[in-house]
């Protein structure tokens, strides 16, 4: 009971806070405004949503791919199906429980490939450590080329505060609730996993799991195919972003700056809530905006610049339950793998 409980906060907060942002972008939106809104989404072009789609697909296909040369160290040579199958399973996962992904790549994998479960999580948790610097850089680099632009950042961020009121700055700040309650989970889990003797010993596997997914980082003999394969799976992310602005017409003059900074702003609200409902398009616009002109009627975010938000993470979205529920029910057809 307690744990069909939590599982369902999982999911259903992550839900409920997407739902509420969704509500409060569209109520923040004039009459005016919102026709705006669905006329950008009916003059769409969704052939470039389309290519889009396809450009981000590879990146999934060449994360299967490298995903085998941290799993060759080890002394397992899984196929290439499996490694991509086990992927786009994860990122189906992630859609609808909070951080199963990584699990769900190793279990699947342990499953086709008898690959044990703490070294498949291992490499996957190396890869994550491998992408998160990459988004560090691509960050580093847009914060650079905004360097300009960054009064007008503070601006929207003073024109958002001015907005909510006086409340805002009276009120309780959510950040020490949530400080306390990130305190409390560290505590409480610290506590289970020093007196259960059980969850000591597996919560060492994953440990020596994870060190050894870091080591074959650089243990592997295909450091230079890493390399490339690493590269490659961004210049499609950024790919995918960008080709998605042609879609709309009043998209074209946003320069490449922009469209950088609205690319880490979509990864950031896709860290934040679960699969970045109601936060991805929000952030986007937001960031967008910037190298827009003013919407007109007032507020934060421009009716066109949203609704180029949403249409990304629709398209992303379809793509990854679309495909990755053909990958589990491919991948529960096939006969595991022997031990």
């Amino acid at each position: 009971m307690k744990r069909a409980l939590a599982q369902a906060l999982k999911l259903g907060i992550p839900l409920g806070i997407g739902a509420w942002l969704i509500y409060t972008q569209y109520h923040a939106l004039s009459v005016s405004q919102r026709s705006e809104l669905f006329d950008a989404f009916r003059v769409a072009d969704l052939g470039w949503l389309v290519l889009s789609t396809v450009v981000g697909w590879f990146a999934h296909v060449s994360r299967g791919w490298r995903w085998r040369y941290l799993l060759a160290p080890l002394g397992y040579r899984p196929g290439f199906w499996d490694c991509y199958h086990a992927v786009m399973i994860g990122y189906f996962m992630n859609m609808f429980i909070p951080r199963a992904g990584e699990a769900s790549r190793a279990v699947s994998l342990y499953r086709t490939e008898r690959v044990p479960f703490e070294k498949g999580f291992g490499t996957v948790m190396a890869e994550r450590v491998v992408d998160m610097g990459v988004l560090l850089g691509i960050a580093l680099v847009a914060v650079a080329l905004q360097a300009e632009r960054l009064h007008l950042f503070r601006a929207q961020i003073a024109r958002f505060k001015s907005e909510q009121g006086p409340a805002a700055d009276e009120g309780f700040s959510w950040a020490w609730i949530l400080l306390a309650a990130v305190s409390l989970l560290a505590v409480g889990g610290a506590y289970m996993v020093i007196t259960r003797p059980a969850l000591q010993a597996r919560t060492k596997d994953l440990i020596r799991g994870f060190v050894q997914g870091l080591q074959t980082v650089l243990r592997t003999r295909s450091k230079g195919l890493f390399l490339m394969h690493t590269l490659f799976i961004w210049a499609c992310y950024l790919g995918m972003f960008q080709l998605g602005f042609y879609c709309l017409p009043s998209m074209a003059d946003v320069p490449f700056s922009g469209i950088l900074a609205g690319f880490i702003a979509g990864a950031v609200g896709i860290i934040l809530v679960q699969g970045g409902i109601g936060v991805y398009p929000a952030f986007v616009a937001l960031i967008v905006g910037v190298y827009m002109a003013p919407p007109e009627g007032g507020g934060l975010l421009r009716p066109d610049a949203l609704a180029m938000g949403w249409l990304l993470w629709a398209t992303q979205t379809i793509m990854i339950i679309a495909l990755g529920g053909l990958s589990l029910l491919l991948a529960a057809l096939k006969k595991p793998a022997l031990p």
